[in-house]
């Protein structure tokens, strides 16, 4: 199927998501190991590494099991979750993503140059389906557009189901380049931001209560 809805990015309004934000090079619970360019990484294990954590009747952002969790209950929905840091310039952004339960006609992935005030965020998004779609995009004053085609687009990279998924992210001077288990699925061009937070994202379309896991967060120098 052609996606071509555009959610509106809901903004979570719990005290939870206020996380500050800290300037420059940053580490998190995990501190950077034997690699110059990691800027910050996580693998969950430590819950009080920084990323939201909230429970309301739309979903639910949260540690659990050595994974972050995000559950979205409702159709037609999305939600994101940051850490709470700032990257002036380029980065590489990767997680392992992995759909827990739900249909596979929903949406995950990764945020970059995520700025803004709650109500009011804009950013750049990288997302798959687990039925094997593909898209980036950017949101503006809280509402989305797709930037690299008019529609999600299918590419056989994407291992559907339940099966895991390795995103990554390049946010690279006006190019933005979307990686799925190694091989390139989109890219486009757009100079609307240059820096900020960076995440990750899960939605539904038709279908509620779209459950993902996500891993193995890292951030990089390109």
């Amino acid at each position: 199927m052609k996606k071509n809805t555009l959610h509106l990015m809901i903004v979570l309004v719990f005290a939870t998501l206020a996380c500050g934000i800290s300037s420059g090079p940053a580490t998190s619970g995990d501190a950077p190991v034997g690699d110059s360019n990691i800027l910050f990484q996580d693998d969950f294990s430590n819950t009080s590494s920084g990323w939201d954590r909230a429970d309301w009747d739309g979903g639910l952002t949260d540690y659990g099991s050595d994974v972050y969790r995000m559950v979205v209950k409702i159709p037609s929905y999305n939600i994101w979750a940051n850490p709470g840091q700032y990257f002036e310039g380029d980065v590489r952004v990767e997680v392992d993503a992995t759909k827990i339960t739900g249909e596979d006609d929903n949406d995950f992935g990764l945020l970059c140059r995520y700025t803004g005030t709650l109500e009011s965020p804009s950013f750049y998004f990288f997302i798959i389906s687990s039925d094997g779609f593909a898209v980036i995009g950017k949101g503006t004053a809280g509402v989305t557009e797709y930037l690299s085609s008019e529609f999600m687009e299918p590419s056989d990279a994407i291992n559907q189901g339940s099966t895991l998924n390795h995103l990554r992210a390049d946010c690279i001077g006006n190019s933005l380049t979307f990686f799925v288990n190694g091989q390139q699925v989109v890219s486009t061009t757009d100079a609307s931001y240059t820096g900020g937070d960076v995440g990750v994202t899960a939605g539904t379309f038709d279908i509620p209560n779209a459950e993902i896991a996500f891993d193995n967060f890292i951030v990089r120098k390109p």
